[in-house]
């Protein structure tokens, strides 16, 4: 007994978790994703820094983004399984994905994951943003694979609760992209200051009826210095 649980500790030190601050935001005009770009090993202690310019902002499609949260080995798996059930559906049907059908797709591989027999907990999450033909969408899966729609915003991961303080007080319905990336950049830039599984970093990624573009990192660095 007591071996085993020396190997699960020890692989537990050695997973790959991104920490994390994840945030999504819907305005008038499009839908924005923001995340760090820290990775940690370790468990609820001391962490240790293991990569520094991880990308927790995946395509899914040209239209649909996900962030990313949990175990980078679960999270990279889930992903590449979402993206091949919807190459394969798109080539069936000649339809193209639509935002609710990628998230449901994430929650029911999200579901299995979480509840699959194994000594490692696969854990992740996402929140899933992006624009088809019915409009603008951001849905949340958090690890136990429910899906959630959000109208507004919501954050994910550890330093949640720090971004959630700076949404609250700042979003307003009706925000456009420009005024949405200024408050993302500062969710999570208030994270990082707190939360040390949250850092090293920013990501933005931008969604309109046009597609989706990822702001420069000398954008970003211009928002911090204004705010």
């Amino acid at each position: 007994m007591l071996l085993k649980e020396k190997m699960e500790e020890e692989l537990k030190r050695h997973i790959a978790r991104t920490g994390t601050t994840t945030i999504g935001l819907v305005c008038k005009d499009g839908v924005i994703l923001a995340a760090d770009k820290r990775v940690t090993l370790g468990g609820e202690g001391a962490l240790f820094v293991g990569h520094k310019k991880f990308d927790k902002i995946l395509p899914i499609t040209d239209k649909i983004w996900v962030t990313t949260a949990g175990n980078v080995s679960d999270i990279q798996l889930l992903v590449k399984l979402t993206k091949a059930e919807l190459r394969i559906r798109q080539l069936r049907t000649k339809i193209e994905p639509g935002v609710r059908e990628t998230a449901n797709l994430f929650g029911m591989l999200t579901y299995e994951n979480v509840r699959k027999f194994s000594t490692i907990i696969g854990i992740s999450a996402f929140l899933v943003g992006g624009v088809d033909e019915k409009g603008f969408w951001l849905f949340e899966v958090p690890p136990d694979g429910a899906v959630a729609e959000h109208k507004d915003y919501v954050s994910d991961g550890s330093g949640m609760v720090i971004a959630y303080g700076v949404l609250e007080d700042a979003y307003k319905e009706g925000i456009s992209l420009e005024e949405g990336t200024r408050l993302a950049v500062r969710a999570v830039s208030a994270a990082m200051q707190r939360d040390t599984a949250s850092g090293s970093g920013i990501d933005v990624v931008l969604i309109d009826k046009t597609g989706a573009r990822k702001v420069v990192e000398e954008e970003v660095k211009q928002v911090l210095v204004k705010k």
